[in-house]
């Protein structure tokens, strides 16, 4: 599991198909160089992916399954079956949607994460982006909490990661680790979440998808 409160970065190792570091090979080298840089996680998303970044690095895999199911708002690892094929997969933690929205599957959070602990070894991170879907979270059992969300959901439309509010309610008012995820794009960032109070500090695009950073340069200077 993830080391104690305060001691890291987690790396968010992603790549959409249309991107050129798509697929397990590319993602688990970029796995490899977050652990040589220090990262005490890596997030991954796909089965493929996520089994092969297991063989490569000894720190902790946050597992995630994308899917998008015809009339259901939530997308990641929205059912059990996802979670527990994310689980069978390897990783070591699954992350799944923990919004209030419904459940393409029709089962509650609550039977949800219990399931996955009942059928697994793995942790939950609950995906949020409100203070009241982290309280919900923690209610029905979720190890972990994450801010991924905020931005993306119909209550934080308009609102821009990262969530450094929301990261203020959540480590005040929820007894369990809070994971700033989404938007930090600086080292500034990062120790400012972490002088908030967060457990830990994902980072993604800004380490790990070498178009955007090239993009940032280019339109920098340009």
């Amino acid at each position: 599991m993830l080391r104690k409160k305060g001691e890291g970065i987690i790396v968010s190792c992603q790549a959409h198909t249309n991107e050129p570091l798509h697929g397990p090979h590319f993602m688990g080298q970029m796995a490899i160089a977050a652990e040589q840089g220090g990262a005490i996680g890596i997030r991954a998303c796909g089965i493929s992916d996520i089994a092969y970044i297991k063989q490569c690095v000894d720190i902790p895999v946050i597992g995630i399954l994308k899917k998008h199911y015809e009339n259901f708002k939530p997308v990641i690892t929205p059912t059990l079956d996802d979670a527990l094929a994310v689980a069978y997969a390897g990783a070591d933690i699954i992350a799944i949607d923990c919004t209030t929205n419904d459940r393409p599957d029709g089962r509650g959070l609550k039977e949800t994460i219990a399931r996955i602990k009942s059928k697994t070894d793995c942790k939950v991170m609950a995906d949020i982006a409100t203070l009241e879907e982290g309280k919900y979270a923690f209610a029905c059992g979720a190890d972990y909490i994450a801010t991924t969300l905020f931005g993306f959901t119909k209550e934080t439309k308009g609102y821009k990661a990262p969530g450094f509010s929301l990261m203020k309610q959540l480590v005040a008012n929820i007894p369990i680790p809070i994971i700033a995820e989404g938007g930090i794009a600086y080292p500034s960032q990062a120790k400012q979440a972490f002088e908030i109070g967060v457990s830990w500090v994902v980072v993604g695009t800004a380490i790990t998808r070498p178009q955007n950073i090239t993009e940032s340069f280019v339109n920098s200077v340009y």
